[in-house]
């Protein structure tokens, strides 16, 4: 009788072991982010979080990605900053609808587990949640075999925070006359890098170690800035009673996400040139030629929030940003009609 051949689990791909060191190296960098309302280490079946402080609590959530910026990541061999940029999307989106971030899990999925690379994407991840002051309490590590493409993986966020009811930012308070106030964007932040790769490694044959003339960094580089958290201007503004509505500048641009806050029967009007766009997006362009209505329903264009105010407050609202050293932009109005409008 032929003897029966042993298969085990690592033979199909997938490492238990890799896992168990994986773990091992998120679980410190994860306990870092800790407060005092977690109630479970990393390693439990789920996270549990206690609240605490609010009267009337509204849980605001949000899961997202980076899309195809994860692209330079595998291209630059640079993982440590993509996780920064998940949390911070993720913490922007459900500030602008006036909630604190509390906790934060992860997803990442990869054909075949590098626990180095791993515990690189974590450490950002981490060092997001410590710099907005949330936790991360948990998330999945999924080794699947087949699934990716060598040396490369998939990467999702989850977070919750939390408002009182009576603080929530919904856009209702908005009115024609009210001001835009923008603060700037790092760069693509996390939308139009399928267009971005196509038009500069595609078309343009460039790769991520070129160094263009308009650009201070390398191509690789300038791709991978990170995108940044607008959390504690928002705060501030909206604890002050200024803040009406804000509008988190992802993909769509300014053209697409301006609407999602104003009430039925308003627009805005945006004035063409009150802002400097960034070189970056000049180039993307003009490679492409991209036509404009497109550029800027594709890219941020150089913005990364907008503020809605009141036109009485717009002077109160000023001398804030600028104590927190801010730069910002007054870039147009509220006014009736729908959509955006550029003059």
């Amino acid at each position: 009788m032929a003897k029966q051949r042993i298969v085990l689990y690592k033979d199909a791909g997938v490492s238990i072991d890799e896992a168990d060191v994986a773990v091992s190296s998120i679980r410190g960098m994860a306990r870092s982010t800790f407060s005092s309302s977690v109630l479970t280490d990393i390693g439990s079946f789920g996270g549990g979080y206690l609240l605490k402080g609010y009267k009337k609590p509204v849980l605001v959530s949000s899961a997202d990605g980076v899309g195809t910026k994860l692209k330079l990541a595998f291209m630059t061999g640079k993982h440590s900053t993509i996780g920064e940029d998940l949390v911070n999307h993720c913490v922007n989106d459900i500030a602008v609808q006036g909630a604190v971030p509390l906790f934060f899990l992860d997803y990442f999925a990869v054909g075949k587990l590098d626990a180095k690379v791993a515990a690189e994407v974590v450490s950002g991840i981490a060092r997001g949640c410590k710099a907005n002051g949330c936790a991360l309490i948990g998330g999945e590590t999924a080794e699947m075999p087949g699934m990716y493409h060598a040396g490369e993986y998939d990467l999702a966020g989850f977070i919750v925070g939390a408002v009182e009811k009576d603080k929530m930012l919904t856009g209702a308070k908005i009115k024609a006359g009210d001001v835009l106030l923008v603060l700037p964007s790092t760069g693509l932040h996390t939308n139009g890098y399928s267009l971005a790769r196509k038009l500069l490694f595609d078309i343009a044959k460039h790769r991520h170690t070129t160094r263009l003339e308009e650009l201070e960094l390398a191509l690789g580089d300038e791709l991978l800035k990170v995108h940044r958290s607008y959390l504690r201007p928002l705060r501030a503004l909206h604890d002050a009673g200024i803040l009406r509505g804000a509008a988190h500048i992802t993909g769509g641009g300014i053209t697409d996400n301006t609407p999602r806050i104003l009430p039925k029967g308003l627009g805005v009007k945006v004035e063409v040139g009150s802002w400097p766009v960034l070189p970056v997006f000049e180039v993307l362009r003009r490679i492409g030629g991209i036509p404009e209505d497109d550029w800027r329903r594709t890219f941020n264009l150089g913005i990364g929030m907008i503020f809605v105010v009141p036109a009485r407050r717009y002077a109160d609202a000023s001398r804030l940003l600028r104590s927190l050293r801010e730069t910002f932009y007054r870039i147009g109005e509220v006014v009736p009609g729908r959509g955006v409008k550029y003059v």
